[in-house]
């Protein structure tokens, strides 16, 4: 008999769903996973009340991949996702989780091109990830179904509707009501703002109430300091922290585009390893970005507030506010950067005279005072200076993602043909099949494109089925196969 290591197994999960939860390191439930799971998987709706890094997207996420059913082929779940950073982020996770269970999640956002999304909405989707501005896109153009909708989520609420999505969100919420019979409906929210409330009460008004440890109560247990600096001194002071600190990984919050342009070229020229986030740039530029410094190609990253919630970066160690928030939320959201999941964390103001009242908010909404510092006191000693720059020239470690465990277990194969050639799923999972030792559980997701089908093959059975597929054929002629990274 099994013994499970992962407390969710409590629930009436499925086999593949709990071997993928222990894979993946979910051993232990956080509070909100543990009050939302089971009322999701009984058909409740929910609103939830907890902070970034809460383990929010799993306490939906979970019994949502365990409960789609695979041979259906229009998505049955819609996450709502406030900004193309959290819809990228979510569906990542959403797609690990649902991996051995071969869930197929298309992500659809604004500012990118749309064709891509038409032709993967056209396959078999399980789950569509989106903002609301591309998702109601989709609707309008009949490339969204939603007649087979049985979730929706509308994750960051606050943030959603604070960024004017309040009519979209209210339209996507009116169309799924009206075209599924039966949908759970869930809403997440860092705080319960009148706007949100508003909106629970009008189309959830039975939902089950779950609330979670606020921010302002986290952030008790970050190291909070400050400086009292001139605008012409702030980036001396910045690189005398930066020296002494020699932070593990840091994100520095600016409140303009420009001065986050500004600080990545002053601190690249000082041949300081880094980079930068904000609104201005390119969504591509701006994926690639979070990527790099969740692999640890850099370990100053610097930001708008953009990146204040919502996006997981688990192991700061440090957040530096080089200007400080106007809005007392953000320097709550900023230094709740760091310090997750038990770990402590330095969060360090530079404060000039005009942000003064600024300060004073901040520390009133969030119940604690910051500490002031006195900059001359601020020394660096030669060793800590070659330190820090010793370690600018280092070679780069990249870190593993979550998805990273799965390495050894799955191979990822392309075959040459696609649906040009009148190729299908089922003509790739019958060779696959007819492979001894080889059945349709050890066959991940396939992804068939015009001239060319991706086929993941799980439980280590890839390098055998590569090897045989060299001189099988497949749909009555030999193909070409190879190894992919993709």
């Amino acid at each position: 008999m099994k013994i499970e290591k992962t407390e969710f197994a409590r629930f009436n999960l499925k086999e593949e769903t709990l071997d993928t939860l222990e894979m993946l390191g979910y051993l232990q439930m956080t509070p909100i996973q543990e009050q939302v799971i089971p009322r999701i998987l009984d058909g409740c709706d929910v609103v939830g009340k907890s902070q970034t890094g809460s383990g929010k997207t799993a306490a939906f996420g979970i019994p949502i991949c365990d409960q789609v059913q695979w041979k259906e082929n229009a998505p049955q779940a819609l996450i709502l996702e406030p900004t193309r950073e959290l819809a990228v982020q979510v569906r990542e996770e959403l797609f690990q989780i649902g991996r051995k269970r071969r869930i197929k999640i298309p992500v659809v956002f604004g500012g990118m091109p749309i064709d891509k999304e038409l032709l993967s909405l056209k396959q078999k989707s399980h789950i569509v990830v989106g903002t609301p501005g591309r998702v109601m896109d989709h609707v309008r153009r009949g490339s969204l179904e939603l007649s087979k909708i049985h979730f929706l989520i509308i994750d960051e609420a606050d943030l959603m509707l604070d960024m004017g999505f309040i009519d979209e969100v209210k339209e996507i919420i009116t169309h799924v009501q009206e075209s599924s019979a039966q949908v759970v409906r869930a809403l997440f929210s860092a705080t319960m703002q009148e706007h949100v409330v508003d909106l629970w009460k009008a189309y959830m008004p039975e939902a089950v109430q779950v609330t979670v440890e606020s921010e302002t109560e986290t952030v008790s247990s970050i190291y909070q300091c400050a400086y009292e600096v001139e605008n012409e001194e702030k980036f001396q002071v910045l690189m005398k922290l930066l020296q002494r600190e020699n932070p593990a990984d840091c994100m520095i919050f600016c409140e303009t585009r420009e001065m986050v342009n500004t600080l990545f070229q002053k601190l690249r020229r000082k041949g300081i390893r880094c980079g930068m986030l904000h609104g201005g740039m390119e969504q591509r530029d701006r994926l690639y970005a979070i990527g790099d410094f969740r692999q640890g190609k850099f370990h100053l990253f610097i930001t708008t507030d953009v990146a204040a919630r919502g996006i997981d970066f688990p192991d700061i160690t440090h957040v530096i506010n080089y200007d400080f928030p106007t809005k007392k939320e953000n320097y709550v959201h900023r230094i709740g950067r760091t310090a997750r999941n038990g770990k402590s964390g330095t969060a360090i103001s530079l404060i000039q005279p005009e942000e003064k009242r600024a300060q004073q908010e901040a520390e009133r909404y969030s119940g604690v005072t910051i500490k002031l510092r006195d900059k001359a006191e601020l020394q660096v000693a030669e060793a800590q200076q070659r330190t820090f720059a010793k370690r600018q020239k280092e070679k780069v470690i990249l870190k593993e993602g979550k998805g990273a465990v799965f390495k050894e277990s799955i191979t990822k194969l392309t075959i040459g043909g696609g649906k040009k050639s009148k190729m299908r799923a089922g003509d790739v999972v019958g060779t696959i099949c007819s492979i001894d030792g080889v059945s349709a559980d050890d066959i991940g997701i396939i992804d068939v494109r015009d001239s060319i089908t991706y086929v993941e093959l799980l439980n280590g059975k890839g390098a055998r089925v590569y090897e045989i597929l060299q001189k099988k054929p497949i749909k009555g002629k030999l193909r070409k196969i190879q190894k992919t990274d993709r």
